[in-house]
């Protein structure tokens, strides 16, 4: 089964994955709820955030075949199969900094299970890299006073919206994979496909946005994230956690939105955890901005229709913006970083003597760069770089873990900062050991916002041996 408008019959659309690291054996049970249920479905699987598609396109410069989900191959294997044989197309944002790589790679995988006419439809146009649309582009609110440099840049990926996705299930992709777009496009592409929505329908295409944005983190609306034991329980303790069933959405014809689960499967869906995951990450609940319309929830309700049934109704929305979001790379200088573990009577003390060495190293070498030391197991999360925290801590753990992070503009002076920790094992205070090091390059974000008539999604479908 295909999805082709206009349909007045209930979609189904399930979430198999919220982020990239997620669990990769969600899918099945999601898969299996679809299929039972019958009827028109798709399933989405979120895999790409900022700082992951910054990763991708490190990975992209050192193998350009490479920058797509890592883990995408493992995701679909279980269940591709299952999905074609019952016209329930997926739909991802796993391209990440690669699309067309990921497509390859899909298309292999399709080889391997005897799918030779699977169709994969490709989304690009979001990366837009050395191209006029980067000219003179005014910073996102949050980075304001950054100035743009084109020629230091490494990616621009911009957040396109639902219509791409829409055009290559209307031309029959069973999968569809995308590099950077918002992450409840993938649930409203299927949507504007299915029932046909006209692009200007604003409440519907809002309630159909609200909808992707329940979706689009996973078991976070299913009590994963939520689960605070003795304050917000989640059934089964942590046999529940570990069976956490992810998220379907119900929509009508009308912008309906109800929030299940598959029967069986662990965790919540009730008002509280539905509520939270409506609010999460909303900059402004009457004008969330996404390419697709301007989201208001402050008029919705959430109601309890039966257990794991939540239904949303009032979600309204305005005219899109007029320009879009783009997250652009930039080379971020290397960090090198060591940790090394002190344990038993006075770990404190040796470890902070440990620390103090570290600096007065750094200092002795000249390297040029900033230092941040950590305490694990009495102060990291919550301090800042300068250490303010740790300098003022009390108490003496039996067991902690000493890291330094050294970023620089040079590789040499991060990995000799790195080896400096290692050399604590004879240099430094009594009893220190498990020590572990590693550099990398850094790829730092800005955002800037992007004209929308300066960007040209595109569409293509791709088959095995074949390209259109």
């Amino acid at each position: 089964m295909t999805l082709t408008p206009p349909s007045s019959t209930l979609l189904r659309i399930g979430c198999g994955s919220g982020f990239s690291g997620d669990r990769l054996d969600a899918p099945g049970p999601v898969v299996d709820a679809l299929i039972e249920a019958g009827g028109a479905a798709a399933l989405m699987l979120e895999v790409l955030g900022e700082r992951t598609l910054a990763l991708a396109q490190r990975e992209r410069l050192h193998r350009p075949e490479a920058g797509f989900e890592p883990a995408l191959l493992d995701l679909l294997r279980p269940i591709l199969t299952r999905c074609v044989a019952h016209g329930i197309p997926i739909i991802t944002n796993g391209g990440a900094a690669n699309p067309r790589g990921a497509a390859a790679a899909v298309l292999g995988l399709a080889r391997e299970l005897g799918l030779p006419e699977l169709r994969i439809g490709v989304v690009e146009g979001d990366d837009i890299r050395g191209t006029d649309a980067l000219a003179d582009l005014d910073p996102w609110e949050g980075d304001a006073g950054a100035v743009l440099e084109p020629e230091r840049v490494i990616a621009a990926n911009v957040y396109l919206g639902a219509a791409p996705v829409a055009e290559a299930l209307r031309r029959g992709a069973q999968v569809v994979i995308t590099g950077r777009c918002s992450d409840p496009a993938l649930a409203l592409g299927p949507m504007l496909a299915h029932f046909g929505w006209a692009e200007d329908d604003w409440d519907r295409l809002a309630a159909g946005t609200m909808a992707g944005h329940l979706l689009e983190c996973g078991a976070q609306v299913t009590g994963g994230y939520f689960a605070d034991p003795g304050v917000k329980d989640v059934p089964g303790d942590a046999r529940g956690m570990a069976a956490l069933g992810f998220p379907i959405a119900e929509i009508g014809a009308d912008g309906g939105v109800l929030i299940t689960k598959p029967a069986g499967t662990g965790g919540r869906v009730d008002r509280q955890t539905v509520t939270e995951q409506l609010l999460y990450e909303l900059h402004d609940p009457a004008a969330y901005l996404t390419p697709d319309v301007v989201l208001d929830i402050t008029g919705v309700a959430i109601t309890e229709e039966a257990p794991d049934r939540v239904r949303l109704t009032g979600a309204r929305g305005r005219p899109r913006p007029e320009r879009l979001k783009a997250t652009v790379s930039l080379p971020g200088g290397w960090l090198g970083e060591g940790e090394i573990s002190y344990a038993g009577p006075n770990a404190r003390a040796r470890a902070e003597l440990a620390g103090r060495t570290l600096l007065e190293r750094l200092r002795l070498l000249g390297l040029e760069g900033q230092a941040r030391l950590d305490l694990i197991g009495v102060v990291s999360v919550f301090d800042g770089d300068a250490g303010a925290l740790r300098e003022a801590g009390e108490g003496s753990p039996s067991d902690l873990r000493l890291r330094l992070a050294f970023a620089s503009e040079s590789r040499a002076a991060a990995e000799r900062a790195a080896r400096e920790v290692l050399s604590l094992y004879c240099c430094g205070p009594a009893g220190g050991g498990g020590v572990r090091t590693r550099v990398t390059d850094r790829i730092r974000t800005l955002s800037f916002l992007v004209p929308r008539e300066r960007l040209a999604p595109r569409v293509s479908l791709l088959r095995l041996g074949e390209a259109a």
